[in-house]
């Protein structure tokens, strides 16, 4: 039987679905401070969906993309401090703002080859 993807989740549950032994969620539980599943009567541990999307983030960054437990928590970090509309939106970010002269310069530099770039294809 497969839960709603809303429900909630007990250890042994994600841990199953997720191939992910249930002394490493705890782990993370410690290493990471966002993630926080609900604790009921017991200590028992019940994951909510976006604690569920949480385990997977870390687990794809530690296990798939190679990430340290400190840079896996630092990228965690910084994806909280960009408001979710300008993560779906790269202009929203302005880039002078981060930019120095020399940064700026490589930026023009790499418009202009794009432009020409784009040039060349639609003479092709």
């Amino acid at each position: 039987m497969t839960k709603d993807s809303g429900a909630f989740r007990t250890i042994g549950e994600l841990s199953k679905e997720l191939n992910i032994k249930p002394h490493i969620l705890r782990y993370w539980e410690d290493q990471f401070g966002m993630l926080r599943p609900l604790k009921r009567a017991g200590s028992r541990r019940h994951y909510r969906p976006e604690d569920v999307e949480m385990v997977k983030t870390i687990n794809r960054l530690l296990n798939e993309e190679g990430y340290t437990i400190k840079g896996a928590r630092k990228s965690l970090s910084s994806r909280d401090k960009v408001p979710v509309e300008a993560a779906h939106d790269a202009a929203a970010i302005p880039m002078a703002a981060s930019v120095n002269d020399d940064g700026r310069a490589m930026l023009n530099e790499l418009k202009n080859i794009r432009d020409r770039l784009s040039s060349a294809l639609s003479q092709a």
